[in-house]
């Protein structure tokens, strides 16, 4: 049923676009359907991702007993709804030209390999692809290559580290110790990136392996050295779209300070509410907007000046205390953990279990902290021209055992999806 969706959002806007392109000439009709699209698309998605959510508030603050249906979220309905609509606005703002072909418009909607958790990919950076694109033995080599990467992050990886943060998850937040509460969340931060960057490589494999070109969603973002850079490198595509769609269309930066930490936190609630119908993504995405809007207003000066590793840890800090405002749906219980990481409630600052903890996964800890920096990219290049002639042999060979060894793992394993599936 739910199929039925994705191809009525994509007859809507396919039409949508046209009819935009025919009445291009007569602006009040053409900002009319423009609307039209954006109510429609966002009418769906608020249906399913948020009308929960709002009848719920809706029944606290009034103390109603409003009912709704628990329906479950369509499957990749964030992701194809905002390609829709992005489509429909390029075409309105004249920088694309309209697609006059209903199954190259479907294919670019219905694309596979990222429509499930991105990267989010706009009409205009595809376009040419759809109907001209380059398919050749070695792009399907590279494109394999980049699969197989993304595969072993998600099941070598985050798979392996995710124990760990279900271990301390699943205990008492006040039988925690501070260690063991700070090796959860250090196992929380590093689980949704190779998780979320290994599902995004997957992407970007299948579809060079097809012969599109996606962007690169993530850039190394726990190598940054303030909030705003790490934005710049975590979920690229999210923080481009609404750049392009939110940002600039409130005003941007172009009139004046006030305006634009308006705007910006404009955008941190929106992306916020975008992960998730709960209170706490909404917070979530504020905390992050004022850390944001505080960097504009002086702390990148400040953080200019301080040592490059103070610098650093002050981002992972701030990054790692907002990954547990979004994986805690409950807010309480999530300031319940802030508070033991902070050496507040809790079992003390050591016990057992915590060294338990941290004896068993202090390898594989040391392995993620390294593979989430560009140093294993670098030293493959370095092998593949510094000796071409062992690597043309070693690299496929140690392709295979990647692939040979997540497989084996697939099979061993139960059923564990892909953290932003939900979103």
């Amino acid at each position: 049923m739910y199929i039925l969706i994705m191809v009525f959002s994509t007859v809507f806007d396919y039409y949508n676009g046209l009819l935009i392109d025919k009445f291009r000439h007569r602006k009040r009709i053409a900002r009319a359907i423009l609307i039209g699209s954006m109510v429609g698309s966002l009418g769906i998605l608020g249906f399913f991702k948020y009308a929960g959510f709002i009848i719920d508030n809706i029944n606290q603050l009034f103390h109603l007993q409003l009912q709704t249906a628990d329906l479950p979220l369509p499957l990749g309905i964030s992701f194809y709804t905002f390609q829709t609509m992005s489509y429909v606005v390029d075409v309105y703002l004249d920088k694309v030209a309209v697609q006059r072909n209903i199954i190259s418009f479907g294919a670019y909607v219905t694309m596979f390999p990222q429509l499930v958790a991105g990267p989010i990919v706009k009409y205009g950076d595809i376009a040419g692809q759809l109907d001209g694109r380059r398919v050749s033995l070695h792009r399907f080599g590279e494109g394999a290559e980049l699969f197989i990467r993304g595969l072993a992050k998600k099941v070598l990886l985050a798979n392996n580290i995710g124990l760990l943060w279900a271990s301390v998850k699943a205990e008492p937040v006040a039988e925690l110790s501070v260690l063991s509460a700070w090796l959860g969340i250090i196992a929380f931060t590093l689980q949704i990136y190779f998780d979320f960057s290994g599902y995004s490589d997957m992407a970007r494999g299948l579809g060079r392996m097809f012969g599109f070109d996606f962007m690169e969603n993530f850039r190394y973002p726990y190598i940054s050295k303030s909030v705003t850079e790490f934005w710049r490198r975590w979920h690229i595509s999210l923080g481009t779209w609404f750049r392009a769609y939110i940002y600039i269309p409130l005003g941007g930066n172009r009139s004046g300070l006030r305006k634009q930490l308006r705007n910006l936190l404009v955008v941190w609630c929106l992306t916020g509410l975008w992960h998730g119908a709960s209170w706490n993504f909404i917070v979530w995405g504020l905390y992050f907007g004022l850390f944001v809007v505080l960097e504009k207003l002086f702390l990148l000066k400040i953080l200019g000046r301080v040592p490059v590793v103070a610098a650093h840890l002050y981002t992972l800090m701030i990054v790692m205390v907002g990954w547990v405002l979004f994986e805690m749906e409950d807010l309480g219980a999530a300031g319940h953990f802030i508070r033991v990481l902070f050496g507040f409630g809790g079992e003390g600052f050591v016990d057992r279990q915590a060294l338990y903890r941290l004896s068993t996964n202090a390898v594989l800890l040391v392995v993620l902290a390294i593979c989430a920096t560009p140093l294993p990219r670098k030293a493959l290049s370095y092998v593949k021209t510094r000796w071409s002639t062992t690597s043309t042999a070693a690299v496929p060979v140690i392709y295979l055992l990647f692939l040979l060894l997540t497989t084996a793992y697939l099979v061993n394993e139960t059923y564990n999806p892909f953290l932003y599936f939900r979103f």
